[in-house]
């Protein structure tokens, strides 16, 4: 598997358009061709613009970036949901001895939207949360979901969780074509 030939199959899927394909294999043309491992297969669905990676390392701040990451969703999901005012509410206590119960907070097209969030640390997303959240920023008549995806790990390595907009369809052509599992 290359980047050429992820971005063909998302191509063929309707998942991307041809422009969005050429001009991210331009971007990548000193390694368009070269073999991917499962995990940059999964991670290519996010360099075309067909998923979002949620980091499971830390991140700069829980207060600063969900904003970021539901608003690179939406954009996956073609913009026909606003989401705006994301935030976390805090909740009572610290990070000792276990995880501190927040809400995740946002507007969808006007709409609160309030999830809890269990945070072990200021620096690191509630998964479960950032999923549920993510689900949002698609429309209702949208005939995709959001689906989180499954790729061979290398062990010992840390790899983001990869969430993938897509159809039944085209569920099973990432599947056959690319060795991804979708749930």
């Amino acid at each position: 598997m290359t980047y050429r030939s992820v971005g063909a199959l998302l191509h063929q899927t309707g998942m991307v358009s041809a422009e969005t394909m050429h001009r991210v294999l331009e971007g990548l043309a000193a390694y368009a061709d070269d073999a991917l491992a499962p995990a940059e297969v999964a991670g290519a669905l996010v360099e075309f613009g067909a998923a979002v990676s949620v980091h499971v390392d830390d991140i700069d701040s829980i207060y600063e970036d969900y904003a970021p990451l539901l608003a690179a969703a939406a954009e996956v999901a073609g913009g026909r949901v606003t989401v705006t005012d994301v935030r976390i509410v805090k909740g009572e206590g610290g990070f000792e001895g276990g995880p501190r119960c927040d809400l995740l907070e946002f507007e969808r097209n006007g709409t609160l939207v309030s999830l809890v969030a269990e945070h072990f640390s200021e620096d690191y997303y509630d998964h479960e949360t950032a999923y549920l959240a993510i689900r949002e920023t698609a429309h209702d008549d949208d005939p995709r979901s959001w689906r989180n995806v499954d790729f061979a790990r290398e062990p010992g390595s840390i790899h983001d969780n990869i969430i993938v907009l897509a159809t039944p369809a085209q569920d099973e052509a990432l599947h056959e074509h690319l060795g991804l599992t979708l749930f």
